[in-house]
């Protein structure tokens, strides 16, 4: 459980509503906290509201930290002084009327109450670094003043906004590139990194006094079919993100209408150039392709080894020869069947379950010599690691043949296989209601070839086997660590 849940399950008493919308305030906050070079501190009442819960904190990219210390998790009781409370009082945005010391450092202090009607849900704590501030320029100036708006929006409970949510490894930030668009839809300014990005585009003129969504348009003249038009994604209907590609450039915008005093106030646009990032993930594409094909040839020349090995059996007379290369033909069969997963969705870990499920049937169909076998898998693999799946098949196909052969030989009945994972180890039980072992059977006394290939490939993954029986059932046990 997250810190803010763990805070707000323990002691404050909001709806299901409030969490979902603070939630999405803290997804989003990191946009306030760049453009008001603040840090942000989310304060919710107890139940006993007289009390306020630090349920979240964030800190500025775009400036110095003004509290070194993690506050989450503490408490303002019963201080009628303290700023947060006399917001969340009065509901009105409450300011420290100078430069407090914190820690030795001149400190701004806002409390913005987060009003839904006439009831506060929370209060958003700021704290300016006042020592650090950069020297006021145009783009802080733009960065402030949209720091305001927002500040606005918040206390009216108006942002967050609806529509696409931030995407934390790609979505841009303030310091990436702004773009700050009016009420009518010209450009009122736009950073020097935002300026950057549309010249990579292939923009000639200036960003400033244009209109944002026709000269966006107007660099892309070969945009393919799209889930949303562009022009929907630009005019700021919800919050929106869009890629922009070029034959020379990717760049991401985010979009986000402002409101003030009820109005639209025009859009802020952040941009990011990611033209490095896609390039990076084209050629992730290319590999995880090529690896998947590499296992899709593997899965084929497996395959025709088994038929080869079929085709083999088939012409030799002697029964423990045929018998052997049939084994050797399912050995081969059990290792393509995970091949075959990996070439469809190659990925470091692999849903063992579709592959169990293939094996047991395949051990199922060929395996019994007489009477009719039935194979239960009861509960889950879950996800394996690759390079544990095809040491896995091949001891899952091995014990489960052997209950086959050994346990019920030439009668009906049933194999269960019961996987799990428990505390970082997958535990596999495979039951039959068979033939007991032996009383005096020991594995390492066993001169059976398949259970020294499970004692060997199960030792390889620092694994433990065993084979225990009494009057009523054999069970053999694979415990395999995960990690």
């Amino acid at each position: 459980m997250r810190n803010r849940d763990r805070v707000m399950a323990e002691h404050c008493d909001l709806t299901e509503v409030d969490r979902a919308w603070l939630d999405q305030l803290i997804d989003e906050w990191s946009l306030l906290a760049d453009l008001a070079f603040a840090d942000l501190i989310l304060w919710v009442p107890g139940v006993d509201d007289n009390i306020f819960w630090a349920c979240g904190q964030v800190r500025p990219t775009t400036g110095p930290t003004s509290l070194e210390d993690d506050v989450v998790g503490e408490d303002i009781s019963y201080d009628p002084e303290h700023l947060v409370t006399e917001a969340y009082l009065s509901g009105e945005i409450c300011h420290t009327s100078g430069n407090k010391l914190h820690a030795g450092i001149p400190v701004d202090v806002t409390a913005i109450p987060i009003m839904d009607d006439e009831r506060c849900v929370a209060v958003v704590e700021m704290h300016t670094n006042q020592m650090g501030v950069r020297a006021p320029g145009a783009l802080e100036d733009a960065y402030l003043e949209a720091a305001q708006v927002l500040i606005g929006m918040v206390h009216h409970h108006q942002f967050p906004l609806g529509g696409d949510r931030r995407v934390p490894w790609v979505s841009p930030r303030v310091g990436d590139g702004m773009l700050r668009v009016n009420a009518n839809g010209m450009i009122s300014y736009a950073s020097p990194n935002a300026m950057s990005a549309y010249r990579r585009l292939g923009l000639t003129s200036d960003l400033y006094g244009e209109d944002f969504v026709s000269v966006t348009k107007s660099l892309l003249k070969e945009r393919g079919p799209v889930e949303r038009p562009l022009a929907a994604s630009l005019a700021g209907r919800g919050s929106a993100e869009v890629d922009l590609e070029s034959s020379t450039a990717n760049v991401r915008l985010r979009v986000l209408p402002l409101i003030h005093e009820d109005r639209p106030d025009g859009l802020l646009v952040l941009c990011r150039d990611t033209t490095e990032l896609r390039s990076r993930e084209r050629q992730l594409v290319t590999k995880d392709a090529t690896i998947r094909e590499i296992h899709h040839r593997v899965k084929n020349n497996l395959q025709t080894v088994a038929a080869l090995l079929r085709l083999q059996a088939r012409r030799i007379s002697s029964p423990e020869a045929k018998g052997a290369l049939d084994d050797a033909m399912k050995r081969v069969a059990a290792i393509a069947v995970v091949h075959e997963i990996l070439s469809q969705d190659f990925d470091s870990t692999v849903f063992f379950d579709d592959v169990a499920d293939r094996l047991l049937r395949m051990v199922g169909d060929v395996a019994a010599t007489g009477g009719k076998v039935r194979m239960v898998r009861q509960g889950s693999f879950g996800s394996v690691p690759a390079d544990v799946a095809t040491s896995l098949s091949l001891v899952l196909t091995e014990v489960c043949q052997n209950a086959v052969e050994h346990g019920l030989k030439d009668t009906s009945g049933e194999v269960y296989v019961r996987p799990r994972q428990e505390d970082g180890m997958l535990i596999v039980e495979v039951e039959n209601h068979g033939e007991p072992l032996p009383p005096d059977f020991t594995i390492a006394g066993s001169n059976s070839l398949g259970l020294s290939i499970v004692s060997t490939l199960v030792a390889d993954l620092k694994g433990e086997f065993s084979l225990a029986s009494d009057a009523e059932r054999t069970v053999a046990t694979v415990r395999v660590p995960l990690s």
